[in-house]
């Protein structure tokens, strides 16, 4: 398995449900108005990170992350899994 099939891997079956699963917390909150601007933020924030995420699928599918920058990107999402931890 090359680097960027374990990167898309990661961000497919890891990264963005980890995402999708806290928007639908933060939904959660504005649906039972416990939300407030600090929570609507948040929602944009993520809702931003989940199509940065889907836009490195298309760019690892169109070939354009060699196996040296889909290692480091690896190891950056390893790194934000752990301090959420």
């Amino acid at each position: 398995m090359t680097t960027q099939e374990k990167l898309l891997n990661l961000v497919h079956n890891e990264v963005i449900p980890d995402v999708e699963d806290y928007l639908d917390e933060l939904f959660e909150l504005v649906a039972s108005k416990k939300s407030d601007d600090e929570t609507k933020e948040e929602i944009k924030y993520m809702q931003e990170m989940r199509k940065e995420f889907q836009d490195l699928i298309d760019d690892i599918e169109a070939g354009e992350i060699d196996e040296e920058e889909a290692q480091e990107i690896i190891d950056e999402i390893i790194d934000m899994k752990s301090l959420k931890e």
